[in-house]
């Protein structure tokens, strides 16, 4: 195989060739360093390439290879991780200008975990200034979509789904508070998961809102997104908010399709706003496929999820705001002018406010989990509509930009994280200007394993996934 081949294939193929000793780790992983040298100038995923550090780990897997000592699908693979998460003696910056210089002493959890099943670290990955989402500075770079290169590519795992769709890593490691997986997965065409609240570690990622933080993976396949979650899932006694629950084999469980599987359809979806037509024609596409595979379908309401945006909003604001508080009163001209703002107004919020916002995420997650008594899954769009421009300057420069600030496209996300259930994006197609639109499917809490294997199975009668962004020219 040509090497530049490589970034091409899947976690799923590229593991068996490694376990086969066809392709060695170091091999792949050279690959993946050339592409990102050759094309990341452009798409600015990345704050961090650990060259060195990436190649001694490649080695090291195939060391371990030859000695008969083999980690599993994820041994030898380049993967990535938001710049989030704290990485040994490697820089984490939460993208912003006040941590620029920052190197933690340990790694989070979650890094340890995909060191332990033996993948590659090829670098730290961009992002809104602290995973906030609406920052327009960006010290590493404007990241961009490889689908074009005018679109925004998320918020707030930007680069971790940029840097998976132009393959410059197998897939990477995102973080989703209000929607900061599903929606750089769906803007950038890929599949990504936010795991129930609790069912993966948070210690050793820098917080945005405690109550509702999640890491989870985004990757090209819904097959490799259960190889890394797999890697990541399970207790941690020292996070306290890690649940104690038994871990299920993802992978395997993708097989079996999804006959009889009860799919709700969400009956408030245009309500949530903004839903633009060819985002309703994929959805309604998408419906019809899972139908022909054996789902029975049916519409639900929960009309108190049309506000969960603005709840999912203040509480982070919130949140955020009292984090931040301390370092603002002496830095803060050195924040991002939109998040400055934002948890500024967070800070000055009414606690009154905040109550209110956590009686609704109450209500909304008890009508959901009422609503899932009839139905397995749940079924809507990630997103209104595809990925939009990227702003040309900060501030709020129109109504609609304001609309989107109080709620916008976490209308469609936020319910599921102020309700700490599961959900899993996936790509249904794409507009006429070949721009990517996706679904997103959410369940009840730790059943992660029936939302994969719906997606599985979607993938294994489209091919929307298997589409390319075009090569990025500067």
């Amino acid at each position: 195989m040509d090497l530049h081949d490589i970034p091409y294939l899947s976690i799923a193929q590229l593991g068996e060739l490694i376990k086969s000793k066809e392709i060695s780790s170091l091999e792949a992983t050279e690959a993946y360093l050339e592409r990102i040298s050759q094309i990341d100038g452009v798409l600015n995923s990345y704050i961090t390439v650990t060259y060195d550090e990436a190649r001694q780990s490649a080695k090291q897997a195939d060391k371990s290879i030859a000695d008969g000592h083999y980690h599993g699908p994820l041994h030898g693979i380049p993967v990535a991780v938001k710049d989030q998460f704290f990485t040994k003696g490697v820089r984490t910056t939460a993208g912003s200008n006040l941590l620029w210089g920052f190197i933690p002493e340990e790694d989070a959890v979650v890094v340890t975990k995909l060191k332990d099943a033996g993948a590659v670290l090829l670098g730290k990955l961009n992002l809104s200034e602290f995973a906030l989402g609406e920052s327009f500075s960006h010290p590493g770079g404007t990241p961009r979509n490889p689908w074009n290169l005018n679109r925004n590519p998320g918020i707030s795992s930007s680069g971790s789904a940029a840097a998976t769709s132009a393959f410059m890593c197998a897939s990477a490691l995102a973080e989703d508070t209000g929607g900061s997986t599903r929606i750089p997965a769906a803007w950038c065409g890929l599949a990504g998961l936010r795991p129930t609240w609790g069912r993966v570690s948070r210690r050793g990622v820098i917080p945005v809102c405690w109550s509702m933080d999640t890491v989870g993976p985004v990757a090209r396949t819904v097959e490799d997104c259960a190889i890394m979650f797999q890697a990541i899932a399970g207790h941690d006694p020292e996070d306290p908010y890690s649940w104690e629950t038994p871990v299920p084999d993802y992978r395997q469980g993708l097989s079996g399709g999804i006959s009889k599987l009860r799919i709700g359809i969400l009956r408030e979806k245009v309500a949530l706003g903004g839903l633009e037509p060819e985002t309703l024609e994929a959805l309604n596409a998408a419906i019809d496929q899972l139908r022909l595979s054996g789902a029975i379908v049916k519409e639900v309401s929960i009309p108190s999820v049309e506000c969960a945006g603005v709840a999912s909003k203040c509480i982070t604001d919130m949140d955020g705001g009292y984090l931040h508080h301390e370092r603002l009163k002496t830095r803060a001209q050195e924040y991002d002018h939109n998040s400055r703002v934002r948890l500024i107004t967070g800070i000055l919020t009414p606690a009154q406010s905040y109550m209110k916002a956590q009686k609704l995420r109450a209500m909304v997650r008890n009508d959901i989990l009422q609503a899932l008594h009839g139905v397995d899954v749940l079924i809507l769009p990630t997103s209104p509509g595809p990925a939009p421009k990227i702003p040309e300057k900060a501030g709020i420069i129109s109504q609609e930009d304001a609309q989107n600030r109080i709620s916008g496209v976490r209308n469609f996300t936020g319910a599921f994280n102020l309700a700490g259930l599961p959900a899993l994006s996936l790509p249904c197609g794409f507009t006429s200007e070949n721009l990517p639109l996706s679904i997103q499917v959410a369940g009840r809490p730790m059943e992660e394993e029936l939302l994969l294997r719906l997606g599985h199975t979607y993938q294994q009668t489209t091919n929307w996934h298997l589409r390319r962004p075009p090569e990025p020219v500067s």
